[in-house]
């Protein structure tokens, strides 16, 4: 069959026709019948650049969430790894051969393989007795808070880290 003859066939309207009609004659229709004249509603031709405007207000909330989560992280991160330095010094500077600043050494040459140097400018260790008379040796590191762009926590951050001395075991075995 050509063409023309399967469209004589059906006909003019089709069901094609008969659906687009109605849709163009919806589309036509700009308010509601129960709405008054002069009021417009939302329609198709009112919300064209929403989806743009919701994305973009999405993306910037998930973005400041991510950096906050990323933030905390980070600041976790330099944190725990000052404390675990801080407590090998302090166990390396209370070893019988020991002094105290063998424990600053080490806990700066720690902190600068693992983080950076910049956190490594504050270092302190202190031989100190408890209030039961034990002998520890205490290091305590200040350092920066890490801060990522302008939003953030500012200030420092002080850990510390003990450690039981050992020469007291030593002058009490050779009594």
């Amino acid at each position: 069959m050509r063409p023309e003859g399967l469209a004589a066939l059906l006909g003019p309207a089709t069901l094609l026709d008969r659906l687009r009609r109605r849709s163009r004659a919806a589309a036509g229709r700009s308010r509601p019948e129960a709405c008054p004249p002069g009021v417009r509603t939302a329609g198709p031709d009112r919300e064209g650049g929403s989806a743009v405007a919701e994305f973009v207000m999405v993306a910037a909330l998930l973005l400041f969430v991510a950096m906050g989560v990323f933030q905390l992280g980070l600041a976790l991160y330099v944190r725990n790894t000052l404390i675990s330095a801080a407590s090998e010094g302090a166990r390396y500077g209370a070893r019988a051969d020991a002094q105290p600043g063998d424990g600053v050494g080490r806990t700066q040459a720690l902190i600068t393989s693992s983080l950076s140097s910049s956190f490594a400018q504050d270092v302190s260790a202190t031989r100190s007795v408890t209030s039961s008379g034990v002998r520890v040796v205490e290091v305590r590191v200040t350092a920066p808070l890490p801060v990522i762009g302008p939003i953030g926590p500012s200030g420092a951050l002080t850990v510390s880290g003990r450690a039981f001395s050992e020469e007291q075991v030593v002058s009490g075995a050779s009594r």
